[in-house]
């Protein structure tokens, strides 16, 4: 599965470069089920969770699709792929206009090419009747191009701090919620010979979520994407201050040694080996501190989490950085459109309650945790879900291919300490105005 900025490579997928040929089910790779309902319309369906590899995601499908097939007396024609030859075939398809009626997309600049070629057919009119209520707030954004609606999200990943209780509980500390009290809980992991938190920024994407969060706490939930849309600048006040906090982070010894050298797995291992008090990841984790069974219990029920805090007083702690895994589409030269909207409203509300209880996976959808037979930091997490007010996309995935590459290297070079940050929001804005 995808888990974050998968898709940001593909811009160009649609360019005239690819040679339409046609709809194909002949890859041995890959499985297709014909759910044949008795008369009415077909809908064609494909998605990326093959049995092999996604077998929770998988059956859940396929029970959803019987039902859906049972109440409305519509045929769900099916066809899974692997996530990379989904990829190629969904490109292959629009470019051949022969599309499924309903597939799966990412948001953002994946969406791009799809809507510009007319391929999928804006879907503002399922969410009128209530439906955009169901979601988590933030999520339907992340499908948006030009006021409307190209995607229904399915899953959702939101970045907390994740602690290790029983380090805080021997020197006293509780999960802070200021950047005050944040720092104090470093001051006095550092005095104690305890690295305060496992960072592996050689991935970049690591550290960018760092800055995320100090930009939406002191400039509020647009600035940052406002700086990225062109409807404000990088080099407005609050984002050269969360560039300045981060490197404030940085000169307190606030990460583990030689963190700009390590990837994101050697950070992961240090704090699930205990070797740092604290982590920065999505809630792709969850299973780790939760259901893994390869994971120590000893471990798991020491881990607890916090949203990340307010910093001089401002922020909302129920804005998120994160993002929507795929969402669904309809095609826009659809036979069946109406159908196939009929099918994708039904599936996304059928998915989130099954998807969290059944797969560990966290919807898009709000769902009431407390019905579930869940583990309880689940239930908690999605406790936040439903009060989340924001959620800005990952900064990259919200750029283009080159802009994300420049932002990813400056953010290693800010946190290296080999920019100040005003030429790390001045850099930025030179390469968002000359794309």
């Amino acid at each position: 599965m995808l888990k974050r900025k998968a898709v940001t490579s593909f811009f160009m997928l649609l360019a005239g470069v690819l040679i339409a040929t046609g709809c194909s089910n002949t890859n041995e790779d890959a499985a297709v089920d014909d759910n044949g309902a008795e008369g009415g319309a077909t809908v064609e369906f494909m998605h990326l969770w093959p049995q092999g590899s996604s077998a929770e995601h998988y059956r859940i499908v396929n029970e959803i699709i019987a039902d859906f097939e049972e109440e409305h007396g519509i045929s769900i024609d099916l066809q899974v792929l692997s996530n990379e030859q989904y990829k190629d075939q969904i490109t292959v398809l629009s470019a051949a206009n022969e599309l499924p009626d309903v597939g799966m997309t990412w948001a953002a600049g994946y969406l791009d090419p799809f809507v510009e070629g007319n391929k999928f057919t804006p879907l503002d009119d399922m969410l009128e009747g209530g439906l955009r209520d169901e979601f988590v707030a933030g999520t339907l954004e992340a499908y948006e191009k030009d006021g409307q609606t190209y995607g229904l999200p399915l899953e959702l990943n939101t970045v907390y701090v994740y602690y290790n209780k029983a380090i805080f509980d021997e020197y006293n500390l509780e999960a802070p919620t200021t950047y005050e009290e944040f720092e104090q809980v470093i001051a006095t992991l550092n005095e104690n010979n305890v690295q305060p938190i496992a960072l592996g920024n050689r991935d970049r994407w690591t550290g960018s979520m760092w800055f995320m969060y100090f930009a939406d706490r002191i400039g509020g939930t647009d600035v940052l994407t406002n700086a990225i849309n062109r409807s404000g600048s990088f080099e407005d006040p609050a984002l050269v201050e969360a560039a300045a906090k981060v490197q404030e982070m940085v000169d307190n010894d606030s990460f583990v040694s030689g963190f700009n050298g390590l990837a994101d797995e050697e950070a992961k291992s240090m704090f699930m080996n205990e070797q740092a008090a604290m982590y920065m990841i999505a809630t792709w984790d969850l299973p780790n501190y939760t259901t893994n069974e390869d994971v120590p219990q000893e471990f798991r029920d020491n881990v607890g989490y916090f949203k990340f805090p307010t910093v001089n007083g401002a922020g909302d702690v129920n804005s998120f950085v994160g993002g929507p895994g795929v969402g669904l589409f309809v095609a826009e030269d659809s036979d069946v459109q109406e159908e196939a909207k009929q099918f994708a409203a039904y599936f996304v509300e059928e998915w989130g309650s099954r998807a969290v209880a059944e797969a560990g996976v966290i919807p898009a959808t709000i769902v009431d945790g407390e019905g579930l037979d869940l583990p309880e930091m689940y239930v908690e997490v999605l406790e936040d879900l439903n009060d989340a007010t924001n959620l800005t996309l990952y900064a990259d995935v919200q750029m283009t291919a080159a802009v994300a590459q420049t932002h990813l290297d400056l953010i290693q070079s800010l946190f290296g300490g080999e920019i100040t940050p005003e030429e790390f929001a001045r850099q930025h804005e030179e390469a968002l105005s000359a794309q």
